[in-house]
């Protein structure tokens, strides 16, 4: 068997693996579920998470679009149907909805599917594409242009394969993106993130750089229409001041939907690994702004 098919066989026989990464054990406090960016399996995100533990009860499928039962395609449908039947399979409540990136727009497009699964939502760094950029998103994947301006064009370059888990560190760390985060993040991501080839043949990377290419030639170009208010349940933004995603893709949208409830902190796109105490802080601060705000409105 070729090297390539067996890696595929390894990481198919894992997509079906029923487990969730727990951040608290009990759940007598309220429920919190994370859904990851692009790339990033949940784990790499652990010291955020375990600075909500004793807040929230927090839990995260270990990766998403990775099941074969939901393919990534345009628009993303799929995938938004993956985490609606995790809610639905693993909580009988609604549940606070935290995303980055990618996580942060699954979640709004669930919200307004299947609003009787979510409290509130949390977004990340989530910007939500709409207008003149919408459009061009639209025009750009019908003519294959998209390839060019978006991160697919790294993605689909990306290295994959070590020797071992140690020299995918080092490769990491040697990196100006990676190696600004605190080491434990760095290292939850290599724990997390790498996975052993068949036959002691080194490392590969846990998320699939074709699954992250494909993820990224398929943005959703429609979340403008979605997120027309009113929205269904209450969402805020948290932000990083240094991220070049949400320049390109405009706040517009963002602040729009959001209101009063946008929070901007140190960081780029990936705060949440940069800065991970930080990030749990303006997480928790936005819920409870959030849970209030609503209540008000309930009341009013």
């Amino acid at each position: 068997m070729a090297k390539s098919s067996k890696v595929e066989q390894k990481r198919k026989a894992s997509y079906h693996i029923d487990f969730i990464y727990c951040a608290a054990q009990t759940m007598t406090l309220p429920l919190l579920h994370f859904v990851p960016g692009n790339s990033f399996p949940s784990g790499t995100y652990n010291s955020m998470l375990t600075g909500l533990q004793d807040r929230y009860t927090v839990q995260a499928l270990p990766i998403h679009a990775h099941n074969p039962d939901f393919p990534v395609s345009d628009g993303w449908q799929a995938l938004v149907d993956e985490l609606k039947q995790t809610l639905c399979a693993r909580y009988t409540k609604p549940v606070i909805l935290v995303g980055h990136s990618m996580g942060g727009i699954l979640s709004l497009m669930l919200a307004r599917e299947r609003p009787d699964l979510v409290r509130c939502i949390v977004l990340l760094d989530s910007p939500v594409v709409r207008g003149w950029r919408a459009l061009l998103l639209q025009i750009a994947k019908r003519l294959r242009f998209d390839l060019r301006f978006s991160p697919a064009h790294l993605s689909q370059r990306r290295r994959d394969a070590w020797p071992d888990a140690g020299a995918a560190y080092e490769h990491y760390v040697s990196k100006p993106l990676f190696a600004i985060w605190p080491e434990a993040v760095l290292r939850d991501y290599v724990e997390h993130g790498i996975t052993p080839l068949p036959d002691g043949e080194g490392v590969t990377l846990r998320f699939s750089r074709d699954i992250e290419t494909a993820v990224y030639r398929t943005l959703p170009h429609h979340i403008g229409g979605l997120v027309q208010h009113p929205f269904p349940v209450p969402v805020g933004f948290v932000g990083g001041a240094s991220s070049l995603e949400c320049r390109m893709a405009g706040l517009d949208g963002v602040r729009r939907l959001v209101g009063r409830h946008f929070t901007i902190i140190p960081g780029g796109h990936l705060f949440p690994m940069e800065t991970p105490a930080a990030a749990a802080e303006a997480i928790h601060a936005m819920i409870e702004d959030l849970l209030d705000a609503d209540q008000v409105a309930g009341t009013g």
